[in-house]
């Protein structure tokens, strides 16, 4: 097994990925700020470390020794790049670089990159898209992480870093924090919750690829106990659902007939993003995925244990 890093430890995907690596065997080091709460993962013997991601320093301290390094750390969202485009370049791909640099340092033997499956391929019409279609990114957030992808090929070319890059579709459940402008299961769970209305933008057509965050760490821990082929790989469901059957599955769940209320579509939304998963089932096989319903049932049980608590 191997020394594994997590950039993010502390995160919504972050700390599930720290729980799977560590059941897997690696010994884990997770790296987040940690500053405003205790750890989020639930694995016991992982090395804590205290840092910012945006210290040159602090990465290279964390990186040192490490065999496997996991960047799963974002300073922005869709939300916050679009309101600000330069502070996506100016945080999350500069210091990407710098953390590519620290790795090379370092000797890492691979770097797995948590990029986005949904809207990298931009509004192209398709029904499904493999990883060889062509990326047409229309919003900041998206074009920052397809810049950090060529980056990667730039270092893997040059400076021999292997890395993977994984285009995960639009991961929910447990952990994930309701209160940020990210996600709409988690974000309308909350609303249900509080007796609120629910947002919905347009009316209800637009179709994501929705994945619950136990079968992508599933997915990941696979990838990285395999050889993976390609250095990159699409992480999805590879079923598509509108915001309407969405909504009623929420319904369906929590019980709760709840008020909707429409909101203009933003113009960097895709209508439709699903992800073909052909090449990671072709390499590593199919898994079990959990349902929409199963996963929105533990994802409302956290979120109303939280506001009562």
């Amino acid at each position: 097994m191997a020394k594994a890093l997590v950039i993010g430890a502390n995160g919504f995907l972050g700390s599930h990925l720290v729980d799977a690596l560590s059941g897997a065997g690696h010994r884990v080091t997770a790296f987040d700020r940690f500053s405003s709460q205790e750890p989020t993962f639930d694995a016991t013997g992982v090395t804590i470390v205290r840092g910012e991601f945006l210290s040159r320093g602090d990465l290279e301290a964390a990186v040192a020794g490490q065999q496997l390094v996991f960047h799963f750390l974002s300073s922005t969202n869709p939300a916050t790049a679009e309101n600000d485009p330069t502070l996506d370049i100016r945080t999350n791909v500069a210091q990407t670089v710098e953390l590519l640099e620290a790795c090379v340092a370092a000797g890492t033997e691979h770097l797995y990159f948590a990029s986005t499956g949904g809207a990298i391929y931009g509004p192209q019409g398709r029904s499904e898209y493999v990883e060889d279609d062509h990326t047409l990114p229309v919003s900041p957030y998206a074009i920052g992480k397809l810049a950090i992808e060529n980056y990667l090929r730039y270092f893997r070319t040059v400076h021999g870093l292997n890395s993977t890059i994984l285009r995960i579709s639009n991961p929910y459940g447990t952990r994930q924090r309701a209160h940020r402008r990210q996600g709409l299961i988690p974000i309308a769970l909350r609303q249900i919750a509080l007796g609120l209305a629910v947002d919905r933008f347009g009316d209800g057509s637009m179709v994501r690829d929705y994945l619950y965050v136990e079968d992508l760490v599933s997915m990941i821990g696979t990838l990285v106990a395999g050889t993976p082929r390609f250095d990159t790989y699409n992480l999805g469901s590879g079923t598509g659902h509108s915001v309407t059957q969405i909504l009623d599955a929420l319904r369906r769940v929590t019980d709760v007939d709840f008020e909707i209320r429409q909101l203009a579509v933003p113009p960097t939304f895709v209508d439709r993003v699903v992800l073909d998963t052909s090449r990671f089932r072709t390499e590593f096989g199919a898994m079990p995925l959990t349902t929409l319903d199963e996963g929105i049932r533990r994802t409302y049980r956290e979120i109303k244990g939280q506001l009562s608590a």
